[in-house]
């Protein structure tokens, strides 16, 4: 805790901010996630809120596919003494799924998976069963939701309200972008540590507030020990798993960012991972590739002692276990494009090289195993970096994947690939046709 804010530390700055907040606003509210740094701050915030006689209310998202360590510090949380409302949001939300070219977005406490849930409804929760939100639909992004709920909060008290929100500008350059440009940002009295929302383009009487932004990795966990705050176990977990603390993540796993750590579920809480393997397609495709260029990563992991070719025979396999269907796409059009090089150039099956001057096979001019391993790796379904072209062929074969699938890709499936869009939408329309 070392680091200085001007003349104070950084704990001492963000109970300074802490307290300009709850003394200039009446309705306070912090968006919490179970992680380490919103934790932090809700706890400083309670501090203080006690120091002020001043109460605040609590916006927390469940995502379904959650540690449940995580689950066990929320309970924890809800009991500090200065929450005056606790919102337990657990509803249809569309979340990014950065591990399965076929469900790009899954949708969490979805009615139609219940029979698949990582876990039951929480008691306490606002949920589609009791949701006092006019506005909320299935399928709704968790970005455009918090700003929803802002105003929708604000609207309830009428008044300037304010929101805690507990990033780090070290995290991100997104983050630091969001406290750092004054100039394109209002702000609650000059304090750069304030944002005032915008709902579309115009802004709403809401001011997120950052106040733990400047905090380094090193002062949360400082915090924790100098203050004896509570803090998830998951973290505890991970550090043991070798998890550094400026690599540890906790958000909804399948995200871009933290597709990247999903091999460290299964070690940290094998219950809870077992039910996540059957709640999201290509959970275990995920697990198994999230450190190489398969899920957009630079670092490979092929075996030192597999050539490319057997590389490329595993990678096929192993795609197998959890996707026949797709495997056998792969290896058609994998033969399909030999077949094209052997009649063009003469060049057989046991000609391929290992590889091939990797500027030529970057600019698909040339054939090798390494690139026919890259092609696969990047779960390309119309593996266009083998120069295929998009074909109805493919199209069908896509329509017919989501016809057997119908419970994990449908027309109810929100995506943002606009292939899977418009084949979806023909499959939709054919269905209301024939029905």
């Amino acid at each position: 805790m070392a680091k200085k804010y001007l003349e104070k530390n950084v704990l001492e700055a963000a109970l300074e901010r802490l307290e300009i907040i709850l003394s200039n606003f009446e309705n306070v509210y912090f968006s919490v996630s179970g992680g380490k740094d919103s934790s932090v701050m809700i706890q400083l915030a309670n501090m203080v809120g006690k120091k002020l006689n001043k109460k605040f209310d609590v916006l927390y998202i469940d995502l379904e596919a959650q540690y449940t360590h995580t689950i066990n510090h929320i309970e924890e949380l809800k009991k500090l003494p200065q929450i005056r409302d606790f919102y337990h949001i657990a509803l249809p939300m569309a979340l990014r799924n950065a591990i399965s070219v076929l469900q790009p977005k899954w949708i969490c406490w979805e009615e139609e998976s219940k029979d698949l849930w990582v876990r039951d409804l929480p008691k306490d929760s606002i949920n589609i069963n009791n949701c006092p939100f006019p506005w909320f639909k299935k399928g709704e992004e968790f970005e455009e939701f918090i700003i929803q709920f802002a105003d929708w909060y604000q609207k309830k008290y009428n008044t300037t309200v304010a929101c805690g929100v507990g990033i780090r500008t070290d995290e991100s350059l997104n983050r630091f972008r969001t406290i750092a440009f004054q100039d394109k940002k209002l702000t609650y009295k000059s304090y750069n540590w304030t944002t005032k929302i915008k709902m579309g383009e115009k802004h709403i009487d809401v001011y997120n507030f950052y106040p733990i932004y400047d905090w380094k990795a090193e002062d949360i966990w400082g915090a924790v020990s100098q203050l004896d705050l509570k803090f998830n176990y998951i973290y505890e977990l991970m550090y043991k798993n070798g998890v550094s603390i400026y690599e540890q993540r906790l958000c909804q796993p399948f995200g871009d960012d933290q597709k990247n750590g999903l091999n460290q579920f299964k070690a940290l809480e094998y219950e809870t991972w077992s039910k996540v393997l059957n709640r999201v397609n290509g959970v275990n495709f995920g697990n198994i590739y999230c450190k190489t260029t398969a899920l957009g990563n630079i670092k490979s992991c092929k075996p030192k002692f597999m050539s490319w070719q057997e590389y490329t025979v595993f990678l096929l396999e192993s795609i197998g276990i959890y996707n026949e269907d797709l495997m056998k796409h792969y290896y058609k059009k994998i033969k399909k494009f030999m077949i094209w090089y052997q009649n063009k150039y003469g060049t057989k099956l046991e000609d391929i090289p290992d590889t091939a001057d990797a500027k030529l096979e970057n600019q698909k001019k040339a054939i090798s195993w390494r690139r026919i391993a890259r092609a696969i790796e990047k779960n390309d379904f119309y593996l266009k970096r083998l120069s295929f072209a998009q074909t109805k062929n493919d199209d069908k074969e896509l329509q017919r994947l989501i016809h057997k699938w119908d419970n994990l890709l449908n027309k109810k499936t929100v995506t943002d690939d606009k292939t899977l869009q418009r084949i979806i939408e023909k499959q939709g329309d054919k269905e209301a046709a024939t029905g």
